[in-house]
């Protein structure tokens, strides 16, 4: 029988408790792996207003499992991806800027428990990040991915930014991995995602609530998706915005 997970979106600043979750359970995946030095991996983005979190728990014990942040800018510090570039290439700044009038975020900070290791829940997670930046108002997303991974940011609309580094590479967070610098100019439309990928984007922006049978490489998963987003944080982004004009 398959495992239960639920998935949910929340601001960092709402739930302090779970952001020490998902801190706790990314640092020792990072750790794993010795790349704990990523630009991503800091307590900083907790108090950042404009900090959205996606996570799953096991349904039967309420474990945390996995997650993903989408950032976006405007908030209390720079995209990390601004960090991880800016030494290297400082276009990042601009390209940035130039995209933030319109809506600018960063997909980061993606883990999972090797408890659930080859179930593909990082794809969903990925998959679930960009399903949500409608409702958040962000229509060009950055990334940072290794090598490994660059099919799977691909096939969710991503592609190589190559105006920055080296036709989009860098060695980063080590001298010896090789990273690529990400981009996603039109985020409602994702002219650049694979089909299979951009319909499953597309059902998951049309039904926010409901629950799927997934299966993954080393088994099922029944997932509840709860992926709406309150007005409410749009509406204070807004009132913020207006209040720093004045």
């Amino acid at each position: 029988m398959g495992v239960t997970i639920k998935i949910k979106i929340y601001r960092a600043i709402d739930e302090p408790e779970l952001c020490q979750q998902y801190l706790i359970g990314h640092r020792e995946v990072l750790e794993v792996y010795g790349i704990a030095k990523i630009t991503s991996n800091n307590d900083d983005w907790v108090k950042n207003p404009k900090v959205y979190v996606i996570s799953a728990e096991s349904v039967a014990d309420k474990e945390l499992l996995c997650g993903i942040r989408v950032i976006k800018v405007g908030g209390t510090q720079p995209l990390p991806v601004e960090a991880a570039i800016g030494k290297l290439d400082a276009n990042i700044y601009d390209l940035i800027k130039n995209n933030s009038e319109h809506g600018a975020g960063e997909l980061c900070g993606l883990w999972n428990s090797r408890k659930v290791a080859g179930k593909g829940l990082s794809y969903l997670l990925v998959r679930m990040g960009i399903s949500v930046l409608n409702q958040l108002d962000i229509n060009t997303m950055f990334g940072i991915c290794a090598e490994l991974t660059l099919p799977m940011f691909k096939g969710v609309g991503f592609e190589v930014e190559e105006s920055l580094g080296k036709k989009g590479t860098f060695y980063y967070p080590k001298a010896d991995l090789l990273a690529y610098a990400l981009i996603i100019k039109d985020t409602l439309k994702l002219n650049k995602a694979d089909s299979v990928e951009r319909e499953k984007i597309f059902n998951l922006r049309n039904l926010l609530h409901q629950k799927i049978l997934e299966k993954g490489p080393k088994g099922e998963l029944y997932i509840e998706y709860d992926l709406s987003i309150p007005k409410s944080w749009l509406t204070e982004e807004t009132v913020n915005q207006t209040n720093k004009r004045i």
